[in-house]
């Protein structure tokens, strides 16, 4: 209360000094002048004003920007992006005076002619009252725009560079979310949980019961009752290879203590600090505060999607590349196309375990072999958690069944293990030399590559959906292209 109370106050404070600092400025600052308002308040907080002017200028620019169309904002990002930049003769002049002379006064004159005007310009625009959410805000929408036009991407970077020091570790709270929580923020952890979706209320009751469950969130002092970063934890007893066995279990009211927290659920809520990472902090300071508040706790893993699978697969076979796939296998897979599949593989059906058999020969070949351009991992998910020190423990068959779990990863799950006595080498040895840590399961699914068969390229890509036909989540993303 007293962290809400002092915030408060100090954002009274500025926007008196902001209503003080107006009264002091021309009053054509504050018309609209049009699409060039917003050029023409920039161009006012940068030319050195006092303090109080210049978060009543600040102010200003952000309740124009709100007002602005979406052609008027990205006229201002190209502003940004072409007027405010270095000099690029005075850094290739100081740049010219560190060579020839490379002292700290010539370092300090380089570091001083290359420092971006973009930085100063928002650290300006940050003086306004309760400005940090309103940039955090404008970054979600210039990364829409970044799409269209990439000259952006230099804005980006030096307000990303800005956010990430602004959101270091050191300024973030953690706090646990229950059912007394602030409904205010309920509601938006109903709303920004990105992973399994939180039916209602029911269903957030459920979840952070606090007799097996947990919910850990990340905040800001600037962003008071938004959550930047949520983890949702379920305390069992062994480890579960479905995401039904967590989702839809009840409360067993028996006597057996968990040892097991499963992480099945990470959830970054602003769009606009994208890249910059809180999931690692997050993890490992609730990795801690569990083992230390429920003492029976002896294995911590999660239980996560694998969200490029499917595409991967597709790509892989249609591509003829090497993966450890034999024509048999592809046959198998074949009966992919078959919505039918999964009722099918519930049931034990003939024929299911020989594609069982194949689709986790490819995944263990996914986490293990697959590279991207960079030699790391494929899986966005994998470098996270790998990154962070964890194990790849075991793959799941059909461990998530849902519309979504199998359009994007053929009902794969995977359970990453974090360790304590091992995270740190875990970490260091993926950092230094991108090795995976993997438990003997999941490496024993790994098949040798097969001998070259010819015409193998030429073999058609055997899950690719009928000419013409598209899912509801294509026939939904052309939609809002």
């Amino acid at each position: 209360m007293a962290e809400r109370v002092n915030v408060s106050f100090f954002q009274e404070l500025m926007a008196t000094v902001a209503e003080q600092g107006r009264a002091l400025l021309p009053k054509a600052l504050f018309r609209d002048v049009g699409g060039q308002s917003l050029e023409v308040l920039a161009r006012a907080l940068m030319s050195g004003r006092g303090e109080a002017s210049g978060v009543a200028i600040a102010r200003q620019l952000l309740n124009q920007f709100k007002k602005a169309t979406g052609e008027e904002r990205l006229a201002f990002y190209r502003f940004l992006a072409e007027d405010l930049q270095p000099d690029a003769a005075g850094v290739a002049e100081a740049a010219r005076a560190y060579l020839d002379d490379p002292s700290e006064k010539t370092l300090s004159r380089l570091q001083k002619a290359s420092y971006s005007p973009r930085l100063e310009f928002f650290r300006r625009l940050n003086l306004a009252s309760g400005a940090t959410a309103e940039i955090v805000a404008l970054r979600a929408d210039l990364l829409r725009h970044i799409k269209s036009d990439e000259a952006l991407a230099a804005v980006d970077r030096d307000l990303e560079r800005l956010l990430t020091s602004w959101f270091n570790r050191g300024f973030l709270v953690l706090r646990r979310i229950d059912w007394q929580t602030p409904a205010a923020i309920l509601e938006k952890i109903i709303q920004y949980e990105a992973v399994h979706e939180i039916r209602g209320w029911d269903d957030l009751r459920r979840r952070l019961d606090p007799r097996d469950r947990r919910c850990f969130a990340f905040f800001h002092p600037a962003l008071v009752d938004e959550p930047l970063i949520f983890v949702e934890v379920a305390l069992t007893r062994d480890m579960p290879d479905a995401i039904s066995e967590v989702l839809d279990a009840r409360f067993d009211a028996d006597d057996v203590p968990p040892t097991t927290a499963v992480f099945y659920s990470i959830s970054n809520c602003q769009d606009g600090l994208k890249g910059v990472s809180f999931g690692n902090f997050l993890l490992k300071q609730v990795v801690e505060d569990l083992a230390r508040d429920v003492r029976t706790l002896k294995t911590f893993v999660t239980l996560s999607p694998a969200p490029s699978f499917a595409r991967w697969v597709d790509r892989a076979l249609a591509s003829g590349s090497d993966v450890p796939v034999s024509s048999e296998d592809r046959q198998a897979l074949a009966r992919l196309r078959d919505p039918r599949w999964v009722e099918d593989a519930l049931k034990d059906a003939p024929g299911t375990e020989d594609l069982r058999s194949a689709l986790m020969s490819l995944a263990a070949y996914y986490y293990l072999v697959a590279r991207s351009s960079d030699d790391r991992p494929v899986d966005q998910v994998a470098r996270f958690h790998l990154g962070n020190g964890a194990r790849l423990e075991r793959l799941n068959w059909l461990g998530d069944t849902s519309e979504k779990g199998l359009r994007e990863a053929h009902g794969l799950m995977v359970n990453y293990r974090y360790d304590l006595a091992e995270i740190e080498r875990n970490h260091e040895a993926y950092a230094d030399e991108g090795t995976v840590a993997a438990s003997r399961a999941v490496r024993a699914l790994l098949r040798p590559l097969p001998k070259p068969t010819k015409g193998l390229a030429a073999v058609p890509d055997l899950l690719a959906l009928p000419s013409g036909t598209k899912t509801k989540r294509a026939r939904s993303e052309d939609s809002q292209s």
